[in-house]
């Protein structure tokens, strides 16, 4: 076994397996009608069943076969944006129907990955790597000039917008360890949500508004490998009364991208097994 992709229920606070596979597999995004995950795995993209799952059905991403853990689902459900290699030898980011089809160009500067969609359905937001500085970055859906927010102040990434639109979640290590801050959608207001000694990544607001999930790693863990003990915790969205929800082997993969259930009760992750257990 290599990959366990799991939900956990804040109400009962119990995890549940749903699937399970040899493959790696990562990146789980709840569908709006909340029958589905869209994770991804050997860079293509697969449809998953939250109840009943058996096997991983593969959508059609046209000539983008290089995609990796940076996808998402439009608010109203329509639609995939992926971010993939395979045209550019770089990240880029696309958009496509979310049954499948040819994907549309959005990003036009390299690499660029994608971690947010505003509720409205019109802007992305993302990590952008630019003359080797990782930063916040907003485009339209239709790919007009892309905004930066962030300046090079240490390294940023994992934006994703709050349910009402106002903030930009992201995590940055601009004071040391990477930490969680937030920030209005023009770049405003920043606020540093974590400051304590673990490395903290992808803050993920929930869709009801009342709760941040994130990742941490150990603080001697350099960047958000694959394959390590991590946590995952919970806070509210001013970053008070944060706690650790559970701990798992996963890390790169386990909550990359936006992973809530619609109602906001549950959120979907991965598991990993070490490597060598696919060989035993």
């Amino acid at each position: 076994m290599r990959s366990s992709v799991e939900i956990y229920d804040l109400a009962t606070r119990r995890t549940r397996v749903i699937f399970q596979t040899t493959q790696l597999v990562e990146a789980p995004n709840w569908t709006p009608d909340g029958l589905h995950l869209i994770v991804n795995g050997d860079g293509l993209l697969y449809r998953l069943a939250v109840e009943g799952a058996d096997t991983l059905e593969p959508i059609d991403t046209g000539f983008a076969v290089g995609c990796n853990n940076d996808h998402g689902i439009s608010p109203d459900g329509r639609s995939l944006v992926i971010s993939d290699k395979t045209e550019y030898g770089k990240s880029c980011i696309y958009t496509l129907p979310v049954g499948g089809g040819v994907p549309l160009q959005v990003t036009a500067q390299m690499p660029s990955y994608w971690h947010g969609w505003s509720p409205d359905g019109q802007t992305l937001a993302y990590c952008g790597i630019r003359n080797d500085e990782f930063d916040i970055y907003t485009i339209s859906v239709d790919g007009e000039p892309e905004t930066r927010l962030t300046f090079g102040e240490g390294r940023n990434d994992g934006p994703d917008f709050s349910a009402d639109g106002q903030w930009i979640y992201f995590n940055s290590s601009r004071t040391g360890l990477m930490q969680i801050w937030r920030m209005h959608c023009d770049g405003s207001a920043l606020q540093q949500l974590t400051d304590d000694n673990y490395g903290n990544w992808f803050a993920h607001p929930s869709p009801d508004g009342e709760k941040v999930v994130l990742i941490s790693y150990d603080p001697d863990v350099f960047d958000h490998p694959r394959d390590k003990q991590v946590r995952i915790r919970l806070m509210k969205p001013d970053g008070s009364d944060l706690e650790t929800l559970f701990e798992l082997f996963g890390g790169q993969g386990s909550i990359n991208v936006p992973s809530w259930s619609p109602d906001g009760r549950a959120f979907a992750f991965v598991r990993y097994f070490p490597e060598q257990a696919t060989h035993a």
